[in-house]
């Protein structure tokens, strides 16, 4: 399809954008940005930043004009060429692969009972490390950790191989400043996950238990593909749960009106997925323009690089009512944070099922009075991928 691009204007540039200024808080930046134009050119990060919510959903399902397959991908350097950074059909073939072990039927048959043995074991830690203990470190980082290595079959790796693992290689991801340290991290996590990935296949194949690793070894995928899909599994497979655990319950303690009548009628799904669109875990990604077209009524040149900001999207006014507030009363409309098109969010269902079934209503059970610290509050940063970092709690 040839798009006219007579009339689109030209992209601004906003040279006065920092890596950690975006860091710190990017949603003031965003609201800048967005009073002058939906997409803009950003020095710092060496592409262009899409944060209007109809530019990210139209770029979403039109892998024709913008492809996942970019060139000099941070992703394909920290993790390889997974199906993330591909486009039909090599990306289909692949998400195939992956069978039915991230579905509805095997996360009701199978993973819910990993899912509650997980959250009494953390609870637990939780509880003895007393009053004043980080939800973050103490729960929501290794419960999700251990959900997913048992999903991913590493029974030769602990969760906390899967903490530093998905940490390192999703730093590497969103290495934009090009810190080497980081890729060297990126580089060393890489390794050991080749190396657990070698050792297991052989026993997986010989005895197969329904895990990931299970399936793709006998899916013909080749290996290094493989390698890279689980890879990717265990950056957004790890830090999407635990970081819309955390943001939820951070936001319900700061919100007790809305606690409150989330409890009442066990809205926990409503929280949840007001939480992810209020802060999308995963912010932001990548697409790289194949053709000279027009988005939003602006010029897009062929191998443009672009940054689809969803987090900025889930914020967009024409979109969603007083958008950065907090609300679980606020009108359900589709937010971005799952992606959408031929790349939503394969682990959508694990995430909803281990932090909405599982581990909100038992945590609000099981602490009564959970409250902030009142002395100490909790730490959030990032802008590729963004969560709560620490969450210091206190409990009766």
């Amino acid at each position: 399809m040839t798009v006219d691009t007579t009339e689109a204007r030209p992209i601004p540039t906003a040279d006065w954008v920092t890596i950690p200024d975006l860091y710190a808080d990017p949603y003031p930046i965003y609201q800048r940005l967005r009073a002058q134009a939906p997409i803009h050119w950003i020095p710092a990060v060496n592409r262009h930043l899409v944060i209007g919510y109809e530019a990210c959903h139209a770029i979403e399902l039109d892998q024709q004009r913008f492809s996942a397959d970019e060139a000099q991908s941070l992703m394909k350097r920290s993790m390889g060429h997974s199906m993330l950074r591909k486009d039909d059909p090599e990306h289909d073939a692949e998400r195939k692969a992956y069978g039915g072990v991230l579905r509805p039927k095997a996360i009701k048959q199978r993973w819910e009972a990993v899912f509650d043995r997980n959250y009494a074991t953390y609870a637990a830690r939780l509880r003895a490390a007393g009053p004043g203990a980080d939800l973050v470190a103490e729960f929501a980082a290794p419960y999700a950790a251990e959900n997913l290595r048992a999903i991913l079959g590493f029974a030769n790796a602990t969760q906390q191989d899967l903490q530093r693992w998905s940490q390192t290689l999703i730093d590497g991801t969103g290495n934009y400043a090009d810190d080497p340290d980081v890729w060297a991290a990126a580089e060393r996590s890489s390794r050991e996950v080749d190396e657990a990935i070698d050792e297991m296949l052989p026993a997986l194949r010989a005895a197969p238990d329904g895990s990931l690793l299970s399936v793709l070894g006998t899916s013909g995928m080749p290996l290094d593909a493989l390698r890279a899909n689980v890879k990717m599994t265990i950056g957004g497979g790890l830090n999407e749960p635990r970081d819309a655990l955390a943001t939820t319950v951070w936001a319900l303690l700061s919100h007790p009106e809305q606690l409150a009548s989330v409890r009442a009628a066990d809205r926990w799904s409503d929280a949840f997925e007001e939480s992810i669109r209020w802060i999308a875990p995963i912010s932001m990604y990548p697409r790289e323009a194949t053709r000279d077209t027009e988005l939003c009524g602006m010029a897009i040149p062929r191998g443009a690089r672009l940054g689809v900001a969803v987090g900025a999207a889930n914020r967009d006014p024409a979109v969603f009512t007083d958008p950065e507030a907090y609300d679980v009363d606020r009108p359900r409309k589709p937010h971005l944070a799952f992606g959408g098109g031929n790349h939503f969010c394969a682990g959508a269902w694990i995430a909803r099922a281990s932090v909405v079934t599982i581990a909100l209503p038992r945590l609000f059970t099981r602490f009564p009075g959970l409250r902030l610290a009142p002395s100490r509050p909790a730490t959030v940063g990032g802008w590729v991928f963004r969560g709560v970092l620490s969450l210091p709690v206190h409990w009766d």
